[in-house]
């Protein structure tokens, strides 16, 4: 972790030139040009959406679309479903990621490498080709159609991330501290808790980000393993608002403004260790 807030902070602030700032402001707007169409739709009335002239700027704003989705329950539920699997999803994420970034980071074994290879190649598959293999070992589990079967699938394609960014992390931990730890008589398990874990702190936030991330936006796994009880806001939305042959834009355009409030938040409060443990994850020493 040597260095890293300095790594973080020198990715925040570049040293850019005029027109390199002014290319970059170009940028950054035609890049947020999506979510301002987002914004501007979620606050239009239905019947104006396709209308020729309507304005950039909405200039009679309605609330509705809003009030629609706090009013719409089953919505609401599966608002409280993303919450559930996207927080059981980063905490399993780290708690399992961090255990085997310890321990292929400070433990010499026979396979470690043909295990990190394996963790190498299980990322270049895509997702859709494992679900039906999920789909039958959580059938077989009696674990479909529950908060566990989304958890578990997603955690294991956030596994292969969260160690390969845990272990650049834990690699560059000076092994003397875990030697001095285990002189005062700490065990291993005592040490990687109360020694380890604490040193990698933006590493963990930030392996908990993305785990939080991929539950809380994946739809695929959500509408074929969680069933109608437990599908979260992304498959929600799907049914709630798009029609065959039609779909109610501005209402959808709200809710999905509204889901996408809470990555924001965190991702705002926690920015600073999100970039320092990219950076002290991606050099070691």
């Amino acid at each position: 972790m040597r260095g890293s807030r300095d790594i973080g902070e020198s990715i925040i602030r570049p040293h850019l030139s005029i027109p390199g700032r002014v290319l970059l402001v170009l940028l950054a707007l035609f890049g947020l040009l999506p979510v301002y169409w987002l914004t501007a739709t979620a606050f239009t009335k239905k019947e104006d959406v396709f209308a020729l002239d309507r304005p950039f700027f909405p200039v009679d704003p309605t609330f509705e679309n809003f009030i629609g989705f706090f009013q719409n329950d089953a919505l609401l539920k599966s608002l409280v479903n993303s919450i559930v699997v996207s927080t059981g999803t980063a905490v399993l994420a780290v708690l399992v990621g961090g255990l085997m970034a310890y321990s292929l980071s400070k433990f010499r074994y026979r396979g470690r490498n043909a295990m990190m290879f394996m963790f190498l190649i299980g990322q270049l598959i895509p997702g859709a080709l494992l679900l039906i293999s999920l789909y039958l070992m959580l059938s077989s589990a009696g674990l479909l159609y529950t908060y566990a079967a989304l958890i578990i699938s997603f955690t294991t394609f956030t596994l292969p991330l969260t160690v390969f960014l845990l272990k650049g992390i834990m690699d560059g931990l000076p092994d003397d501290i875990l030697e001095a730890a285990k002189v005062d008589g700490l065990s291993r398990t005592a040490t990687m808790f109360r020694i380890v874990f604490p040193l990698v702190v933006p590493g963990l936030i930030t392996a908990a980000m993305f785990a939080f991330m991929r539950g809380w936006s994946d739809l695929l796994f959500a509408l074929t393993l969680a069933g109608p009880d437990k599908q979260t806001l992304p498959a929600g939305l799907t049914q709630a608002f798009i029609r065959e042959g039609t779909a109610d834009w501005p209402a959808l355009m709200a809710a999905s403004l509204i889901t996408s409030l809470p990555l924001v938040i965190i991702f705002i409060l926690l920015q600073r260790y999100f970039v320092s443990g990219l950076a002290a994850g991606a050099v070691k020493g």
